[in-house]
Formats: structure tokens, sequence, C-alpha cells
């Protein structure tokens, strides 16, 4: 299973992304094992070893708070380029203990040294039941949230969530955000999100949410569970033109 190893530090890139340009990412999760809120089937860094919404325990394991900010100051003052500074890494961002004071400190880095450069979230959306974590999304420039389903079965056996999370929490969370991104992977093979009953309550969730635009790609990279398959680019682009038409969305596919 030739998956990709783990970030191995805070800061990783920039990285060449399809969506963001040149990125610059912030691991705020432990580099020595896999720590997030989901276990989903086709991530790139392998299975989930610790699943969990509270970070207590793992304290000692993720990076201080103020080696964070000196490696992103570093970056800022540095020639490096980039066009994005984006919280991803190993595991969900957003359960990182004071993640909304890092955001506020980030920008206001980057508005100091950086005004050109903008701050992404790519999140699994499940830190959204913390208000702080909600609050702090307003100061980023494309907060990317992720929908892979559109309905709670296909969503717990997509994405495997801690069993704390709830699908039509999480959606309701995201319809009461504004300015927001929504990611997809979509898959097929033994476990796929394309039938056209997947489809067609995807739309429905994307109605409710009314993102100010929509990500869907599929699975370029290895991922754990070998028999899921990747969705063929015009697939992805025809998904893409109904579910502008179905919901009045902006849908953009994305794939090599």
């Amino acid at each position: 299973m030739n998956i990709l190893p783990l970030q191995k530090g805070i800061l990783y890139g920039p990285i060449n992304s399809r969506r963001l340009g040149k990125s610059l990412g912030i691991n705020l999760m432990p580099t020595k094992y896999k720590l997030c809120s989901f276990n989903c089937v086709y991530c790139h860094y392998g299975l989930t070893d610790e699943l969990t919404m509270n970070l207590e325990n793992y304290i000692k394991d993720l990076p201080e708070y103020n080696d964070v900010m000196k490696a992103i100051e570093g970056a800022v003052k540095s020639p490096l380029e980039f066009d994005y500074i984006t919280f991803s890494g190993n595991g969900e961002p957003t359960l990182y203990p004071n993640f909304s004071s890092l955001v506020d400190e980030v920008i206001k880095i980057r508005d100091k040294y950086r005004p050109n450069v903008k701050v992404a979230l790519l999140s699994n959306s499940s830190g959204l039941i913390y208000a702080e974590v909600r609050e702090s999304i307003r100061n980023i420039d494309l907060p990317v949230f992720k929908l892979d389903a559109g309905r709670a079965d296909k969503f717990r056996a997509i994405n495997n969530p801690i069993r704390d999370v709830n699908f039509e929490g999480i959606v309701d969370l995201l319809s009461n955000l504004s300015n927001i991104c929504i990611q997809t992977v979509l898959i097929d093979g033994n476990l796929f999100n394309t039938s056209k009953e997947d489809i067609d309550s995807y739309f429905e969730k994307l109605k409710k949410i009314q993102p100010k635009e929509v990500h869907i790609y599929s699975t370029d990279r290895p991922v754990p569970n070998t028999e899921i398959k990747r969705v063929k680019p015009d697939r992805l682009k025809e998904i893409a033109r109904e579910g502008e038409k179905e919901t009045g969305v902006r849908i953009k596919a994305f794939y090599l």
C-alpha cells in the first residue's frame, strides 16, 4: 500500500495545488501517527491511528503554539514564494487547541508581511460544533469543508467518523455559514458515492448549504482501500454540469 508518509514538521511545501496554486501547508497534528476525527477510506495518509475529537491526551505530541507561530513568521519573512497559507496537514486542523487564536495571529502576520497571500482551511467539518471555530472561519479567505455524501449511511461508510459526529448536524452547521467552499471526493469501486441516488441526495444538501463554490475531484493518489477506484474525468465534468443546473451553485471538477 503505497500511501503517502505523514508530514514530518509544522510547515510543508509549498506544494503545487490544482486548486490553490503554490500552497504552504500548516500541520498542527502529530507527526509519528495519524490523529483525526475521521477515518476516510480514501485518505492518502492512510488509516487513522487515533480516532478522536478530544486532544487532551495527545497534547505532548502536538506542536507548541509558539513554535507554530515562529515557523509561520519565518516563512512569510523568507523569499519563499506561495499563493496560500493553508491549514491542513496530517489530520483535522480545527481540533488543535486555541485554533481560533492561531488563525487570528496568522492573519495578522500575513497582513504585515504578505498582504497578497491568502489564508485557506481544508477541514472535514467536524470542528464546526465549536463556536470559536465557527467564529474564526469568518476571517479565513478560503474556508473549504468536506462533504462527500448526501446521506448519513454513505457518510459513515466513506468517512468513518468518530461516533459523536452527526451527519445532519454537520449539514445544518454548514448551511449557517457564508462564503464557504465545499470539497467532495467522488469514488467508485466496492464503495461508491456516484450512483443516481447518491448524487441526487448530494445535490439536495448543496441546495440547503448554498456554498460559494464546490470543488469535486477523485482519488488520484494511492488509498488504503485498494478496491476503491477513481472516477473518470468525463464523469466528474458531467456531475459538475448537472449539479450547477440543479443547485444554482458553481461547481468545479478537478482531475489529472
